[in-house]
């Protein structure tokens, strides 16, 4: 083994993505439905490595610059990602939820400060607990940059790769609590507090019009549907569509074909006997009322209608604040079916009393000219774009970088946000812009998922590495025990008292607030399983503010952490 590790320590490029490659396949491995994923695993992998060949004399090493780099582009997409939703967030609609993530980012922190003075931990621990038991992999970058910057000082016969090594090890050993305990808190929370979820969601539901279908899997349900009827009731022969719709506002007439020829859907059309007629609506809407237009027909020509699909971006100061109730009254909503709300990167359930935000999205569907006049109205349609503005990118980052150049003084030395701080403050910025004007800055999720997600697996994996040859020195049984401690206890106390707060002094109604506890950690996968466990789409309403504050809370927090227990 010892010429094979030898041949990696020759070639780290080689070695790099061996550990990223073997942490992806790690990270997928799941029992019942619980895994490491591929960040952790990049720490176990690239730790493992190290230390195994740490055994026969070889150390393994890769540079600081290729580190740095993917750092530096992760923190640039995760502004990317948050940036216009993070603004929105600290508008009025979610102050409650802005409020409980800096609550939860709060706790987590100082009980991590505090753990570290009270049993003495090494310089490093509080980094790496708050990541790990916060579940915020960006938080290693940031404590980690705390150290390479020079802001906290070293203790004598500390180095920076001792340093280096406890941020990972620390992060590891909280992380797998960090992980399955914010999700078991989530799911049972209402329980401990003799609250039936079930029947909160049940209320909130029949209150505000929220579906409870999931979604997710592939199946038979459509919520919309679009049918041919030829028009024989004496009763809506002569009356225009505008007419008819006004007494039937729960369906859409897409197109009216008369003696061989499709003739459109215009509001003042007059329906005549014999129109073949494409209706739309949902599905439970098209079987209620039987024979209202008359017996349905098989033709093609009624039913092939070129439709078109939009993302819409909410920028109209006039919509911002309406709900989509008011909404439907404005838009062309005869030709439109809305078939997604997403807020903040994550999806919202179809509420007819939900109130809008600027820079929300909603997906719609329907006749090219309602789906442009429906854009005018409330923002501008978003059309999909495979290519990336390099340009916007290249400055994005250069502002960034000069924004980590800023410095105040504080704590007796002078703090600035770092590279990385600054790349994140970059980020928001430009995705707020381009959000906005839409002219410049394209960056498509795709792109901006490799950004993510290779930047930090890259970055981790090579903390791992580097961590590796001085881990085994440092690692005892005790201090791993002390370290899980209050791991645990960082990870377990700020979701209770986000909720207690949540729900006797916000008075948010426990199935939402299930959701804004896994917002406020900024992890999505308890707010999936609490809406599994309560069979009901509402925890996602009070998600995805939750989930933009505490994303960037937390990234920054990570800097802080190592400041204040040094």
């Amino acid at each position: 083994m010892a010429s094979f590790f030898e041949f990696l320590a020759r070639n780290p490029y080689l070695l790099l993505f061996l550990t990223v490659g073997l942490s992806v396949a790690v990270g997928r491995i799941s029992v019942k439905g619980y895994g490491l994923g591929m960040v952790a695993a990049a720490i176990v992998i690239g730790t493992a490595l190290a230390v195994w060949a740490s055994l026969y004399q070889v150390t393994l090493q890769l540079n600081d610059f290729t580190k740095l780099l993917f750092y530096y582009l992760f923190m640039y997409g995760v502004g990317l990602r948050v940036g216009p939703s993070f603004v929105n967030s600290l508008g009025k609609d979610g102050l409650r939820f802005t409020v409980l993530s800096l609550i939860s980012c709060a706790v987590g922190l100082l009980i991590v400060v505090a753990g570290c003075r009270w049993l003495s931990l090494p310089l490093g621990a509080a980094g790496g607990m708050l990541a790990g038991s916060q579940t915020m992999s960006a938080a290693i970058g940031t404590a980690q940059q705390a150290v390479t910057a020079g802001a906290v000082t070293l203790p004598d016969g500390t180095s920076v790769e001792k340093v280096s090594a406890m941020i990972a090890l620390s992060y590891g050993i909280t992380y797998v609590w960090g992980t399955i305990g914010i999700v078991l808190i989530t799911k049972y929370l209402p329980k401990w507090w003799g609250i039936d979820a079930r029947v909160a969601a049940a209320e909130y539901e029949k209150e505000h019009g929220v579906t409870s279908t999931d979604t997710q899997t592939l199946t038979g349900w459509r919520m919309g549907s679009l049918r041919a009827y030829r028009l024989e009731n004496t009763a809506v022969i002569g009356k225009s569509i505008r007419e008819f719709l006004a007494d039937n506002d729960e369906y859409k007439i897409i197109n009216v074909v008369r003696q061989g020829q499709s003739i459109g859907a215009d509001d003042d059309l007059r329906l005549m006997a014999g129109d073949y007629i494409a209706l739309g609506g949902k599905q439970e809407a098209l079987t209620q009322k039987m024979g209202l237009l008359g017996p349905e027909i098989s033709d093609r020509m009624t039913l092939d209608v070129p439709l078109d699909q939009g993302e819409i971006l909410v920028t109209n100061k006039a919509i911002v604040g309406k709900t989509l109730g008011e909404l439907r009254a404005e838009v062309a909503a005869n030709h439109l079916g809305l078939v997604k709300l997403e807020r903040g990167s994550a999806p919202l359930p179809i509420v007819p009393d939900i109130k809008l935000q600027r820079m929300d999205i909603l997906t719609v569907v329907g006749m090219p000219f309602a789906v442009q006049r429906a854009g005018e109205l409330i923002g501008r349609v978003v059309r999909a774009s495979v290519a990336t503005d390099l340009l916007t990118l290249s400055l994005g980052m250069i502002l960034g970088l000069l924004i980590g150049m800023i410095e105040f003084p504080a704590f007796g030395a002078k703090v600035g946000l770092g590279a990385a701080g600054g790349l994140l403050v970059s980020g928001v910025i430009v995705s707020s812009l381009s959000s906005r004007l839409r002219f410049f800055g394209n960056t498509p999720s795709a792109a901006r998922n490799v950004l993510e997600d290779l930047g930090l697996v890259v970055f981790v994996a090579i903390v791992g590495i580097n961590a590796g040859s001085s881990l085994l020195s440092q690692l005892t049984g005790m201090l791993a025990l002390k370290i899980f401690l209050v791991g645990f206890v960082a990870c377990s106390v700020p979701p209770f008292v986000v909720w207690a707060i949540g729900l006797h002094l916000f008075k948010i109604n426990p199935a939402v607030l299930m959701g804004g506890v896994a917002g406020a950690r900024s992890h999505s996968g308890p707010c999936r399983e609490a809406a599994v466990e309560i069979g009901s789409n509402v925890p996602w309403i009070g998600f995805p503010v939750g989930y933009a504050v505490s994303g960037v809370l937390l990234t920054v927090m990570g800097y802080f952490a190592m400041l204040l227990s040094g």
